[in-house]
């Protein structure tokens, strides 16, 4: 089976929300479900300071469903949504 690549949104309830906090628990998460590999995290500013979390992950495509890692996200406190924005096939 092939490796795929996850591109993951996490929008916060707040501007005042810690987000490198929430960060490294959705890197916990995250691990918990696909395993270590590499992983990108960046923000994404919305509007008026609120900023999204972008999670870029790579996972085995024998998993299946990302449901299981939105779910377990979205209990993240301060988390508001999660929404899988990106999954493709890793080349090479």
């Amino acid at each position: 089976m092939a490796q795929v690549v996850v591109t993951v949104k996490l929008m916060p309830d707040s501007p005042e929300i810690d987000l490198k906090k929430a960060a490294e628990e959705a890197k916990k998460k995250i691990i918990a479900f696909a395993g270590k590999g590499d992983m990108r995290v960046t923000e994404e500013p919305i509007a008026f300071g609120l900023k999204a979390l972008l999670i870029i992950f790579i996972m085995d495509e024998k998993l299946g469903s990302t449901e299981k890692v939105e779910k377990e996200l979205a209990t993240i406190h301060g988390i508001n949504s999660v929404e899988i924005t990106d999954v493709r096939r890793a080349i090479g």
